[in-house]
């Protein structure tokens, strides 16, 4: 169990959902798992999801800018691409940019976090070769209640948030608006004397609003709404008094129905629909993604296990300013559907978990995943467990059908395999999980080839391979009112490409801005009302390119974060990024925030 997170994060009695999409407690799932609540949130990050995921075991972030700047997230090392992320059970994809749009999911509207480590395809289908990373919005419970946050700091930042939740007779409630401005920095400095230095700001503004229906003990209704707009400048080009903008909208849409049928059956049938728009000016590009999923889940108990069956279908479209080759010009669309199956069992010392899948793609055909994991307990306190999996990933539409496209492209697919060893008594835990994760097929951008690829400029293919293996160490202890966690990973995310030619011609080099080493230490200390937190981050170096002749150094980044609790209702927050004005890069050529401090205040009166 990772143990970046802070004391209450990853306790024994925690139950997650997202593991295998049932409620199971965190000491039994087998898999590399990490819960983030709402207090690391709101003392860990400044910005969006992908600063305070930078912040855990295997999770390495890049990004253009601040941010609101596009943003790339690897875990161990696998492609933007490789991870899926859910907010509520709804999938957030984009099917120009291949992955999530990171930079635009806000802190503020997000309660808890789920992350699995390795694939997750047979129980979520395409994207999960890398991870599964799930978001969960505020749910009513109790009495009503209020919470107001305000905060201030450096480079211009503001932020104002303010939710309302709880639950009267049968229906529970939660809604929350934020937002959240910066006039940012200059994220591209450079030499050139046509260039205008200026600040490359954001704003962001958000709401969300769950609702759900108690109809009896067996039966409740939910409904679900999420958006988020996000409007960032950035830097195009060397265009003297050019305010280059992007606009990124965000929305999610879900209702389902939950059914308890007997003590030992269960169901839930969801439709859910996410939409991703991302937009430039002045020069202008448009490209809009949309997600429908219809999904039913059964459980039901057997024994000292439990059954599982998922029937789903998804629907993807993409709005483009340039698909030339699909059938309708500026827009293209696809469907999956998808029947799964896992079976959860544990018996004394020993668990077992096996999972499989079959998705029938409307563009390149089918693809059958699966994964197996046992975990055996040698004492109350140690516990050694393994899995194997397989995990694929769609081509998206715009691979296919964009002016690099190709309409004969095929899914990738990965082959993943771990191993853990892990320990955990009176508040002290050490785990050491080694992993090795090939992915055939890789997709890459491709020199042009006059007979598979008109584009002088190139087109997309499936001739890459790569291969990710690593080892991930993690540990945590209290000593008294002091508490250290950490972790240090060791991997090499490598081109295994084979057969000569263009495709291999990196092979063995490591992957674009990926480092073979990182660590990641945190101290949290707690005297006379006062909680006090130091974070530490350090990557080693990495490459720009492919081709390993772009290095970038490596960094060492310091955090202090500080609360007091003036009464139960009130609470100062204090926070210092970047405390040492470190000067690094995540892309070559563009600059990463300076020194950044922030203090806020979170009122929750009494109602």
């Amino acid at each position: 169990m990772p143990a970046t997170a802070q004391n209450n994060a990853n306790k024994l009695d925690s139950v997650v959902v997202t593991a295998t999409r049932s409620p199971q407690r965190l000491a039994d799932v087998l898999a590399d798992v990490t819960v983030l609540t709402r207090a690391d949130i709101e003392r860990q990050a400044l910005g969006t999801l992908a600063d305070l995921l930078r912040n855990q075991a295997c999770f390495e972030m890049v990004r253009t800018g601040g941010p609101g700047a596009q943003t790339s997230m690897f875990v161990r090392g696998a492609e933007t691409r490789h991870t899926t992320v859910l907010i509520d059970g709804v999938r957030f994809d984009s099917q120009a940019s291949s992955g999530a749009s990171w930079n635009a999911i806000p802190l503020a509207q997000i309660e808890r976090v789920e992350i699995i480590r390795g694939p997750g395809a047979a129980v979520y289908g395409s994207d999960a070769v890398g991870g599964v990373v799930q978001v969960f919005t505020r749910k009513g419970d109790g009495k009503p209640q209020v919470e107001l946050g305000v905060g201030a700091g450096s480079l211009g930042l503001r932020k104002l948030d303010g939710s309302i939740f709880g639950a009267s007779g049968m229906l529970d409630y939660a809604i929350t608006l934020s937002t959240e401005r910066s006039d940012g920095f200059n994220s591209r400095p450079t030499t050139d004397a046509t260039f205008t230095p200026d600040n490359d700001g954001y704003k962001s503004t958000s709401g969300n609003a769950r609702l759900g229906l108690q109809l009896n003990k067996q039966h409740r209704v939910e409904l679900l709404g999420l958006k988020n707009k996000m409007d960032a400048q950035y830097d195009a080009s060397a265009k003297p008094k050019t305010d280059d903008r992007t606009r990124n909208d965000m929305r999610a849409l879900r209702a389902a129905w939950s059914a308890q049928w007997s003590k030992d059956l269960s169901s839930e049938f969801s439709v859910g629909e996410s939409m991703d728009r991302y937009e430039t000016a002045p020069s202008i590009y448009l490209t809009e993604t949309r997600i429908r999923a219809y999904a039913f889940n059964a459980s039901m108990r057997l024994g000292s296990g439990q059954l599982n069956a998922l029937v789903e279908r998804r629907e993807d479209k993409l709005l483009n300013t340039s698909l030339p080759q699909s059938a309708t010009p500026g827009a293209a669309d696809r469907h999956q559907n998808a029947i799964g199956a896992g079976y959860v069992w544990g018996s004394g010392p020993l668990s077992v978990q096996a999972h499989a899948r079959y998705d029938r793609d409307s563009e390149f055909g089918g693809s059958t995943t699966g994964s197996l994991a046992a975990g055996y307990r040698l004492t109350p306190q140690w516990r050694v467990q393994g899995s194997v999996g397989t995990a694929f990933r769609a081509p998206t539409l715009y691979q296919r059908f964009s002016p690099y496209g190709n309409q004969h492209l095929q899914a990738e697919h990965g082959k993943n395999s771990e191993i853990a060893l892990q320990y955990e008594n009176a508040g002290t835990s050490f785990g050491v999980t080694a992993y090795r994760n090939l992915i055939n097929d890789l997709i890459i951008f491709g020199a042009a080839d006059i007979k598979k690829c008109p584009n002088q400029f190139g087109c997309y293919e499936n001739v890459s391979q790569a291969r990710l293996q690593g080892i991930s160490l993690n540990a945590a202890s209290s000593f008294g009112s002091l508490r250290l966690s950490g972790s240090l990973d060791l991997q090499a995310p490598r081109d295994a490409s084979t057969g000569g030619g263009a495709a291999s011609a990196n092979s063995g080099k490591l992957l674009a801005r990926r480092s073979e080493r990182q660590a990641k230490l945190r101290a949290d200390y707690s005297v006379a009302g006062w909680e006090f937190g130091a974070q530490l981050l350090s990557s080693g170096h990495r490459y720009d390119n492919a081709a390993n002749t772009v290095r970038l150094p490596g960094y060492s980044v310091v955090t202090l974060d500080a609360q007091y609790s003036f009464t139960k209702e009130l609470r100062l927050q204090l926070k210092l990024d970047n405390v040492f004005d470190h000067a690094y890069q995540y892309a070559n050529g563009y600059a990463t925030g300076p020194r950044q401090a922030l203090i806020g205040l979170r009122w929750t009166p009494a109602l």
